[in-house]
């Protein structure tokens, strides 16, 4: 690729970054706030919570695998991306007339379906756009603009809540703009570029041929570990129980964010130098952590914003190490197929976690939910550094 042709395609990365950065604007000024308005409804509850969190995460990392084979076979990047940022950001608004926990779900599901059936095949045409000595630095870049937005959107939540005393549903409302403005760069702004095939790719002879060995150790050592990795929802519930204002909770989301994004590129640096199993180690060991904290540190407000912070960090490492690690133990063809099966695994694995703890929450409390965590990611910490000894 000549240098101006590289840099020309360059641009579809920055442009896919801005649709991932007014998306997460969008989304994460709804999520930041979801919690509180999930347990405020008709069946409201903290096990409610979970089942909802559960099933539509899990239902998205499901749908990721297919929808990458899908774009493959179809050679339609961009229609698969334009689809799935429209679902999403079309029915986000629609949490403003939820009555009941049964049509948080439907939308929570819908919102989720949309960011499976966009995921892969984003990913696959910012691969396809820069030659692959640029790879990281496009991938660093998305990151970087999508968890920017993540930021902004909590903080622009507190603020016409706080300044301007809207309502929860008056925010749903507004992030229908953010949404547009994604939608218009897609149609606009992103070119369709798709890479070379190499042969037929069958899904399910590639996915038993990946499945063996080393990998298959790998695969289950991260679904034991998110068997109990609940999602951030819980820590903005704990912030709530700790006296956080419900307008202010958009704020401790954002410091999830902010630490999740500050640690993510340090974090993979680290990791190429020690290895990406230790560091992996390192990150469930600071989860682990913050689950420990939620039921010891004092139920004071301070706390709250201490806890986010860490869970923020254990994000960070964990989500920038894990998808890292899976390329090493499998051949270069068979990639695609690998990251299928992983997002089968957490994804299965996350529906239980999340229904599990909410149950535990709201039945035994949060000691017992958080001894499930801790049990989960203690062993998977154990089966991690025995894997890594293990390792050529």
């Amino acid at each position: 690729m000549a240098m101006g042709e590289e840099e020309g395609e360059f641009q579809n990365v920055v442009r896919l970054g801005f649709v991932s950065f007014f998306t997460d604007v969008s989304s994460e000024m709804v999520f930041s706030i979801l919690p509180m308005f999930i347990l405020g409804l008709s069946g409201g509850s903290v096990a409610a919570l979970g089942l909802v969190e559960g099933v539509a995460e899990s239902l998205s990392c499901m749908l990721r695998a297919v929808s990458g084979v899908m774009s493959d076979r179809f050679r339609k990047r961009k229609l698969f991306i334009l689809i799935g940022y429209s679902v999403s950001n079309v029915v986000k608004p629609f949490f403003a007339t939820a009555s009941s926990v049964t049509d948080a779900l439907l939308i929570r599901v819908a919102d989720r379906v949309g960011k499976g059936i966009r995921t892969a095949p984003r990913d696959a045409l910012i691969s396809d756009s820069v030659s692959a000595g640029r790879r990281g630095e496009a991938f660093g870049l998305h990151r970087t603009l999508d968890q920017t937005g993540a930021i902004v959107g909590p903080l622009t939540a507190t603020a016409v809540m706080v300044l301007l005393g809207w309502t929860v549903r008056d925010v749903f409302w507004l992030s229908l703009l953010p949404g547009s403005i994604a939608l218009l760069i897609i149609l606009f702004g992103v070119k369709e570029i798709v890479g070379s095939r190499e042969g037929e790719f069958r899904f399910l002879e590639g996915l038993r041929e990946v499945a063996t060995g080393r990998f298959l150790w790998l695969l289950g050592i991260v679904g034991l570990f998110s068997l109990g990795a609940y999602n951030f929802s819980f820590i903005l519930l704990n912030a709530r129980e700790m006296g956080v204002g419900d307008a202010l909770i958009p704020i401790v989301y954002a410091v999830v964010n902010v630490t999740h994004t500050i640690i993510a590129i340090p974090a993979g640096r680290l990791a190429d130098r020690m290895g990406r199993e230790r560091v992996l180690a390192l990150g469930y060991g600071v989860f682990l952590l913050s689950t420990l904290l939620l039921p010891t540190m004092p139920r004071m407000v301070a706390s709250a914003y201490i806890i986010a912070a860490t869970f923020g960090v254990y994000m960070g490492i964990v989500e920038t190490v894990q998808r890292a690690l899976i390329p090493s133990y499998v051949d270069s063809s068979l990639r695609g197929t690998a990251y299928g099966a992983y997002y089968l695994v957490v994804g299965a694995a996350f529906f239980v976690a999340n229904t599990v703890v909410g149950s535990l929450w709201e039945s035994q409390g949060l000691w017992t939910s958080s001894f499930y965590s801790v049990a989960l990611s203690g062993m998977a910490i154990l089966g991690m550094l025995v894997f890594t000894r293990r390792s050529p």
